[in-house]
């Protein structure tokens, strides 16, 4: 009784690709090694795995420098043109994707300086507006706004957020005393 088909798809949990990916490995070289015996096929299998790794198999080890001894002239020059197109096609690739992250980080590079100079331009302006706020109001009525500014609210005129707002406590009218007990109602006043 034989296994049914499988979808042929990527696996999505990562144990069990890597499992079936050594598993399969295994099986795809050894079927090389015997074809390669029982047809005397020249045969060179390489893989890849996800992360990098590489594997091989040649029946001949001609491809890896070995095993050379036996080789004509023109053999040699045959395998010589063989592995400088593999090696021009490999560095092709590796320039390529050099090439790609080359330009990913520059064009990161080049946000990041326009992030910085926005950020100079900002710290900039808050420095030109401390500056001006010791000159108007001293470097005391300085600290006083800057206590005052951390305060958890603000008060909108309606009018430029820089400008200075004064408040003032009003007096209570003699009529509106109350009695102790209730509450007190204090008035501001926007000068």
């Amino acid at each position: 009784m034989g296994r049914g088909k499988i979808v042929i798809r990527r696996i999505d949990n990562s144990t069990s690709r890597q499992v079936t990916f050594s598993k399969r490995r295994n099986g795809l070289l050894k079927k090389a090694k015997e074809l390669s015996i029982l047809c005397d096929a020249e045969i060179g299998v390489i893989i890849f795995s996800s992360t990098g790794k590489l594997y091989d198999y040649a029946n001949t080890r001609q491809l890896m420098g070995e095993e050379l001894s036996g080789l004509s002239a023109k053999d040699l020059q045959n395998l010589e043109n063989q592995l400088e197109m593999s090696l021009k096609g490999v560095r092709m690739k590796k320039e390529q994707i050099l090439t790609d992250e080359i330009k990913d980080l520059n064009r990161k590079g080049n946000l990041i300086y326009q992030e910085n100079l926005e950020l100079h331009k900002k710290v900039k302006l808050v420095s030109q507006e401390n500056s001006e706020l010791r000159e108007v109001y001293g470097r005391q009525n300085v600290d006083e706004a800057n206590r005052a500014s951390q305060a958890p609210c603000t008060v909108g005129n309606g009018y430029d957020s820089h400008a200075p707002i004064q408040l003032q406590l009003s007096q209570p009218h003699p009529h509106n005393i109350e009695a102790p007990g209730k509450s007190m109602k204090l008035g501001l006043q926007l000068q």
